[in-house]
C-alpha cells in the first residue's frame, strides 16, 4: 500500500530550506552554534583575548532584564559580556549586521537602566 500526498505537500518537500531574514548563516565554533559567521568570528577573537589575559569572565548570551517602574518591559540578550582588564569594566557587546528597531530601543533602555552603552562589533 502506498501513501499519497497532496500536491501542496509535495511542493513543500521540494522547496529549498528557508533563509534567515537577514541572510545570516548559522556557524558552529567549539561546539557552540552562533546565529551568524560574524558572531562566530567575534567569539573566536574574544577567546584569543581571554587566553592573552586582556579580558576575563567571557559570557555568551547574557540576559539583562529591562524593568521600568517595576514593570518588566522586556529582556535584552546580548551576544557577549566580559571584563576588560585594561579598564576594569564590564563590556556588553552585540554583533550586528543590521541595526534593527528592536535593537536600537533595547540598547537605549539598557543604557538608561544600567548606565552603560552596548558595544557593537
Amino acid at each position: 500500500m502506498t501513501t499519497r500526498i497532496s500536491a501542496k505537500e509535495a511542493k513543500a518537500l521540494l522547496q529549498k530550506p528557508k533563509q534567515s531574514k537577514y541572510r545570516a548563516k548559522p556557524t558552529e565554533v567549539d561546539g557552540i552554534r552562533f546565529a551568524s559567521k560574524a558572531e562566530a568570528r567575534r567569539y573566536a577573537d574574544l577567546k584569543r583575548l581571554e587566553r592573552a589575559g586582556e579580558i576575563e569572565a567571557l559570557r555568551l548570551q547574557p540576559r539583562y532584564p529591562l524593568i521600568v517602574n517595576n514593570f518588566h518591559v522586556c529582556t535584552y540578550i546580548a551576544d557577549f559580556a566580559y571584563l576588560d582588564k585594561n579598564t576594569d569594566r564590564e563590556v556588553v557587546e552585540d554583533t550586528k549586521g543590521v541595526r534593527t528597531r528592536d535593537f536600537i530601543i533595547k540598547a537605549k533602555l539598557f543604557h538608561a537602566l544600567y548606565g552603560r552603552e552596548v558595544t557593537l562589533s
